[in-house]
């Protein structure tokens, strides 16, 4: 009998074809995320599941699982997880590290282009008819170029962030609980503490694991002392921002804008101000939304489900 793999969403093709090679593969089919009761149910006989971040990996899940040998997360993140739970348990857990830097990055140098040019404002602007000659102040913006940026988190995609700035001429200062010496000779970065990049920064962009010490980083205190021209672009965690403090400064200007693809909570309540502010633009999580990249993730979500089934050490595992 085949050793049974639960998927909690249904991901690119070739990661579960894989898969179906060796074991007995069930896909939960529905585009939202498996209620906790089901996905109990489900993995009462599993030895492996793929799981997404939206999946909450307590230890009532853990112990509804008790063959359970292999956690397979489909992002890099895994605040999802309890991971020394599961690793009392003799459980392995896995993620997908650097395959979506780049794209990640990409991303969140689009919502830094779009919020600071208004591009969408504008692009709705024309769909609207309002567009009805040329004019020497019609939606102007904020300079890319010769600007500063502060990266927050300056891991594989902070430092991805940092060259596609450089590329544009900008200014890169950055704040790390480690300070990157290496980074700063190769890619002349400068490192900061947290207020100096709050005060001398045009564009702020959040790269930060979500733990204790980030949850509500950003806040009345820190938008007290940023620009008011800075921008803020978030694609790491919605919880590193308190939403009640970024709609307080967006509508008393205490910014300039932000663009988020992150929210808190998320999705976004339909109700939420941020969705009516033209200097705000809200994605739904897309960043590492590319289809070499999802696919590539698939494929190492995989390959974590293999090796910790067959008690090898997982290629992309995470450190407990």
């Amino acid at each position: 009998m085949k050793p049974k793999v639960y998927i909690t969403r249904n991901i690119p093709e070739k990661g579960i074809e894989i898969l179906k090679n060796l074991y007995d593969v069930k896909v939960w089919p529905d585009e939202l995320a498996i209620a906790k009761d089901i996905l109990k149910e489900e993995l009462r006989d599993c030895q492996g599941v793929i799981t997404m971040l939206s999946d909450k990996i307590d230890s009532q899940v853990i112990d509804s699982a008790p063959n359970l040998k292999v956690i397979s997360n489909y992002a890099v993140g895994y605040d999802n997880i309890d991971i020394k739970y599961a690793a009392s348990k003799g459980i392995k857990i896995g993620n997908t590290p650097g395959v979506l830097t780049e794209t990640t990055a990409d991303l969140a140098f689009s919502l830094l282009m779009a919020v600071s040019r208004r591009i969408t404002e504008a692009a709705e602007y024309v769909k609207q008819g309002k567009w009805k000659t040329w004019g020497p102040q019609l939606m102007l913006g904020y300079d890319i170029w010769g600007s500063t940026i502060g990266i927050i988190g300056f891991g594989r995609i902070g430092q991805a962030m940092a060259r596609r700035a450089l590329g544009f001429g900008m200014k890169v200062l950055y704040y790390s609980r480690t300070r990157k010496q290496q980074a700063e000779k190769e890619m002349n970065v400068t490192y900061c503490t947290l207020e100096q990049i709050y005060q001398q920064s045009d564009f702020i962009s959040l790269h930060t694991d979500l733990n204790p010490s980030t949850k509500g980083l950003i806040g009345k205190e820190a938008f007290q002392i940023m620009k008011p021209n800075c921008i803020l672009i978030n694609t790491a965690r919605g919880q590193v921002v308190n939403t009640a403090d970024l709609i307080d400064a967006l509508k008393t200007k205490k910014i300039a804008g932000a663009g988020l693809d992150v929210t808190d909570p998320e999705p976004i309540n339909m109700d939420s101000e941020l969705l009516r502010m033209e200097n705000c633009i809200v994605l739904p999580h897309i960043a590492s939304a590319s289809y070499s990249t999802r696919t590539r993730m698939s494929v190492m979500a995989a390959e974590n489900i293999i090796a910790g089934i067959c008690g090898k050490k997982l290629p992309y595992c995470v450190d407990v």
